[in-house]
């Protein structure tokens, strides 16, 4: 049953707020009156999800349900006695309630796609869309093997690319923070002794001082900013069309980062594509749902227009190829597939050079990031070193011994 969180009044006009199961807004009222209260507003929660809205159940969570299943499927243990296995051994207690939903629903007649469905903020359209055609087509285990396969590349791709992020922002902060703490409390004196001393004060010396009375007075907007900027940002994306399409071409084209973006999101586009195609949907409905997993406006766009040239009767390839986002090899293969009439096998193909060539990417970003990393480093030091020891210099340059 849907889980609703309720604000209510008691006999004695007290407010009471509370969560409570019921299958819709009237039995909640039903069940409110029944002890003693009256209904006065209420809001279903999300299952799933906590108090802020996000997902509480991770893909290594959805790798291992369709692993499992998997495994109990190709065995031949029906889908309901599979799923009751795996709840009783998921530590998820969240996705364990969600599992718990799933099996009540097949149980009041839904089927096994439709009781997914209940859940859309843990199983997304495509995954929806694959256990459906694995019901149709009687492939049930196949379907999950690849839903299993694909959701394993996305786990290893992220957390390649945290490893290889994580050096540069932890070492990278504790040193911006440190050169924070000398600009606000050490530069200050030095800044004042070396005014003290008379004599020219050079162009980056008077920088340092303008930077460093700045940071002394507006500190606090300094450590802000970044947070402000992020949620603005944030906040337009979601709710601004044109800025989040604009930002998504910056996605693009941002340099070292987005040529390795484009690849993950046409990869992935691609593996969806062939795995669809591959399990009977339809060229037009597998394009329309494996757009939905390159979560960027450009991209989605791109494919709408290819979309819609498909359905106006151009071929797939030549239709790619007029919409000008996709590389020659995507083209290409599209080409190919359509001759052979082996379209899967050909975009499996373009999935499989650009997961190799994202690799190879990653890989070489680290020590590019950590070299751009120190020499920005050294920059600032460098000019620290100038700023005070250079007017230091030239006033004992001055002094006739």
């Amino acid at each position: 049953m849907p889980l609703f969180q309720y604000k209510a009044m008691d006999t004695s006009g007290k407010f009471i707020q509370g969560s409570l199961d019921a299958s819709n807004s009237s039995d909640l009222e039903n069940r409110l009156e029944k002890m003693g209260m009256d209904l006065v507003t209420f809001k279903q929660k999300e299952p799933g999800v906590d108090i802020l809205g996000r997902n509480k159940v991770g893909r290594r969570d959805l790798i291992n349900f369709s692993f499992y299943l998997e495994q109990l499927s190709h065995a031949g243990v029906p889908i309901l006695e599979g799923l009751s296995d795996l709840r009783n051994g998921e530590e998820n207690a969240t996705f364990r309630d969600v599992i718990s939903g799933v099996i009540e629903a097949i149980e009041g007649g839904y089927t096994f796609s439709q009781a997914l469905g209940i859940y859309p903020k843990i199983f997304d359209d495509i995954f929806i869309s694959l256990i459906k055609v694995g019901e149709r087509s009687g492939k049930m285990s196949e379907v999950l093997v690849d839903i299993t396969y694909t959701l394993k590349w996305q786990d290893e791709l992220l957390a390649k690319a945290k490893k290889i992020m994580m050096y540069p922002l932890v070492t990278g902060s504790l040193i911006m923070a440190v050169i924070l703490f000398m600009m606000i409390f050490v530069v200050p004196d030095i800044m004042q002794a070396i005014v003290s001393l008379g004599g020219v004060i050079p162009l980056e010396t008077q920088a340092l001082i303008a930077v460093s009375n700045f940071l002394v007075n507006f500190w606090y907007l300094v450590i802000a900013a970044p947070f402000l900027v992020s949620f603005l940002l944030r906040y337009l994306y979601k709710n601004n069309p044109k800025v989040r399409f604009k930002l998504d071409r910056l996605l693009l084209k941002i340099w070292l980062f987005g040529s390795v973006n484009e690849k993950i999101k046409i990869s992935r586009f691609t593996r969806y594509f062939a795995l669809m195609f591959a399990s009977g949907i339809t060229v037009l409905d597998a394009i329309n749902l494996s757009k939905t997993v390159v979560s960027n406006s450009v991209l989605e766009d791109g494919i709408d227009r290819a979309w819609q040239q498909i359905s106006e009767g151009n071929s797939i390839s030549e239709s790619f190829k007029n919409i000008g986002i996709f590389p020659p090899l995507v083209i290409r293969m599209l080409r190919v597939g359509e001759s052979s009439g082996e379209m899967d096998k050909s975009l499996s193909n373009v999935s499989y050079f650009f997961d190799r060539d994202i690799n190879d990417s990653i890989d070489k970003m680290e020590p590019i990031i950590q070299t751009a990393l120190m020499a920005t480093i050294g920059i600032i030091v460098l000019w620290l070193a100038m700023s005070v020891m250079g007017p230091i210099y030239d006033t004992i340059g001055t002094i006739d011994f």
